[in-house]
């Protein structure tokens, strides 16, 4: 055993190593505590170039869609497109940078870009090859997807970025579909920061932002490896009120108005669902200093102007709901000039001498300044505060609580007592009820004057206007916004009766005409208001004018109600000419979309798809059933030359059975085009058919198709040229 183990030998080697070691470590100890003491700030530099902590990565902002899912706000990502030749040089594959290749690549970025010659291209970036640039820009704007991934398949672009050099910076970008529409209510994005302007950008911009994630990039083998610590979660999607369809219409019948108009400044428009509140459109524009018309503001919630006319419909139901007035009221409106406390009171026609005696309907009808402002200064005059809170109680006042930044709240002031309980002058003059009773000294942005006629539409109930039903997340309602009811009912049902007849006629047969249309019934009030300037009131220059109309369409069954405003320089002024007229286009443009049905709207796919073949051509009527593939049997034979002219038909089960009938020719529809008139009429009449004329000279067209079966009662409209 110790011839083995030779302790003299083996123990000082153990020493040795032993010693070594210890000696190793100390020097390993010495030289960890140099760098984290002496060089710490040298190797956290070096660190910090390797790699980079909680670098923050942005979310994809959520979408802005319309009432049927289309984008009307989106994040779409945009490229700059920059050269590397530094890596194109470093990768060995600069030879691959011949004339030849750098034509072929010119010549398709010239393709792409054919704003730059194919020449100007070869210029530049051979000046960018010869620098030896590393981040050397292609094209100086940002360009779409499409455009990227088309420059990408050109030669050497389409490299690894490592060995072509062709690299890129991605952006996203805030785009809106339909441009211009209802672009102030949607809201806008600060160029290049992350914050929204206004609209629902900023009102729900806590929802479409989302939020970021973070990750942690390490640089390895010259390549910088992204590690997640927090992924980003992606902006919500909202779903909005607003019809795409509705809002063209209504803001292309607001532009033709303005650009048909002389000093035509503002224009806005707004349209709502009536039972639920729902805005289909909005419209806000203003004309900028090049003479065209944007929207820069949005007048139709923040504008706070006297309303004019379109306020004595709530004056009148105030009146009417207290009790103190009823229909067989009448006013006296003197020559169209009336001494309203030492202030005159005119009516639009005073210089053609008034109206004289008006009932109480007439005075909205023919929106008579002095008979609305004089039952109510004669009701209220002494008790002016009953007067201002049955404003407040009818709804017009109230404040409707929208999502939209800078909107306003109706201005209606109340009167103040002193302590002697007289009414504080420097609040309340003998001449503010009056005025105030025709919608001046009080202001009511437009949205709030729809709502409250909205709620006569909608019988008294009032809704809060709805701007987002939804709220979206990866395609799952994960917020729901429903209909708001700001009053169940704002008057008495007898009040609001009466003044839904009013509104009918003052569109029938008073100044509110041109809204109106032949095809369904229209409600309304027009108004027409002097804008006030500042501090120099009424009296300073030439003057602005307010026009509007308020109202809601069909009137029987009210579907949808609609303000327009028009703010105008100078004469003339009249609400029912302009806003009327507008108010009457978007009418007639909203229903005639209504009835673009598709044929399947009538198909019941609970019955039997036989259609139902009574009297007339069975020749034609079985080759429209045999098309149909539908049997049927027939008392005649269709290959016979001699085809039957009438027949009836009779469903059994799944086929149908044709008779033949006979019939005489009397009992036939005749053909008159080209006809006189006189002869015409004597056709028609010989046979039972009554007879409409227009027109002068011979027949062009008739309404009963020659050959159909004469019915009883039958009625033919006759068009002459």
């Amino acid at each position: 055993m110790s011839s083995l183990f030779d302790r003299e030998k083996i123990v000082p080697r153990y020493k040795t190593i032993a010693y070594l070691m210890l000696v190793a470590g100390v020097l390993v100890v010495g030289k960890a505590l140099v760098t984290a003491t002496v060089k710490r700030d040298f190797w956290m530099q070096v660190a910090d170039r390797l790699k980079r902590d909680s670098v923050e990565v942005k979310p994809v902002r959520g979408n802005i869609m319309s009432n049927d899912g289309r984008l009307m706000a989106s994040s779409i990502p945009e490229y700059k497109l920059f050269m590397d030749f530094k890596a194109l040089h470093d990768s060995k594959t600069d030879t691959l940078w011949t004339d030849s290749v750098v034509n072929v690549i010119c010549e398709g970025l010239h393709d792409i870009f054919p704003q730059r010659s194919a020449q100007a291209f070869k210029d530049s970036l051979t000046k960018g090859h010869e620098r030896m640039s590393r981040n050397y820009p292609i094209w100086p704007r940002r360009v779409t997807y499409s455009v990227y991934t088309e420059v990408k398949k050109l030669p050497i672009f389409c490299l690894h970025p490592y060995k072509g050099g062709f690299h890129y910076e991605e952006y996203v970008s805030r785009q809106h579909p339909f441009g211009s529409l209802a672009a102030r209510t949607v809201g806008e994005m600060y160029g290049a920061k992350d914050s929204a302007k206004c609209g629902l950008e900023q009102s729900f911009d806590s929802l479409l932002r989302g939020k970021p994630g973070v990750v942690q990039r390490k640089k390895v083998r010259d390549r910088f490896l992204s590690i997640t610590n927090r992924p980003p979660v992606d902006g919500a999607d909202i779903i909005t009120t607003i019809d795409v369809n509705i809002q063209d219409l209504a803001e292309r019948a607001v532009l033709d108005m303005l650009k048909s108009i002389n000093n035509g400044n503002v224009g806005v428009a707004i349209v709502m669902e009536v039972e639920t509140g729902d805005v289909k459109a909005i419209v806000n524009l203003s004309r900028a200093d090049d003479g065209e018309y944007y929207e820069m503001q949005n007048h139709a919630v923040s504008d706070l102007l006297e309303p004019g006319s379109v306020f004595k419909t709530a004056s009148l139901m105030v009146a009417l709901d207290d009790e103190v007035v009823d229909t067989m009221v009448t006013v006296d409106c003197k020559g169209g000039v009336y001494d309203m406390h030492g202030a005159k009171m005119r009516d639009h026609n005073w210089h053609r001498g008034g109206y004289g005696t008006l009932r109480f309907a007439q005075t909205l009808e023919y929106s008579s300044n002095i008979g609305v402002s004089r039952i109510i200064d004669e009701h209220y005059h002494n008790n002016p505060e009953k007067f201002v809170e049955g404003l407040y109680r009818i709804g017009i006042a109230s404040d409707l609580g929208l999502p939209i930044e800078g909107a306003a709240k109706p201005n209606i002031r109340m009167p103040q007592r002193l302590p002697n309980g007289k009414i504080n002058s420097n609040n309340w003059s003998a001449t503010t009820l009056a005025w105030m009773s025709i919608g001046y000294e009080t202001q009511v942005p437009p949205i709030s004057t729809l709502a409250f006629y909205n709620a006569i539409a909608n019988n008294g109930r009032m809704m809060r206007p709805r701007f987002v039903k939804q709220v979206l997340k990866d395609g799952q309602v994960i917020q729901d916004y429903q209909p708001v009811v700001l009053k169940e009912q704002i008057c008495k049902p007898k009040t609001l009766e009466i003044m839904q007849t009013i509104l009918r006629h003052v569109v029938s047969q008073g100044l509110g005409k041109k809204a109106g249309s032949r095809s369904f019934q229209v409600a309304g009030k027009t108004g027409t208001a002097q804008i006030s300037k500042g501090k120099g009131g009424y009296k300073n220059g030439q003057m602005d004018y307010l026009l509007s109309f308020a109202g809601y369409f069909p009137a029987d069954k009210p579907r949808y109600s609609c303000i327009v405003c028009i703010q105008k320089t100078g004469l003339p002024a009249s609400g029912g000419n302009t806003s009327g007229v507008v108010f009457h286009n978007i009418a007639e443009g909203i229903m005639a979309q209504d009835l673009r049905l598709d044929v399947s709207d009538a198909h019941d796919s609970l019955s039997a798809i036989i259609p139902d073949v009574k009297q007339g051509n069975i020749f034609s009527a079985s080759q429209v059933l045999a098309k149909l593939g539908i049997q049927t049997t027939t008392s005649w034979n269709p290959k016979s030359t001699a085809k039957p002219l009438w027949g009836t038909a009779e469903r059994l089960g799944s086929e149908v059975a044709l008779t033949e009938k006979d019939i005489t020719e009397k009992e036939l529809v005749p053909d008159v085009k080209g006809m006189g008139a006189r002869d015409a009429v004597f056709m028609m009449e010989s046979r039972g058919i009554k007879v409409k004329l227009s027109g002068r000279g011979k027949v062009v067209a008739q309404s009963l198709g020659p050959g159909r079966r004469i019915g009883k009662g039958d009625v033919c409209s006759l068009k002459l040229n």
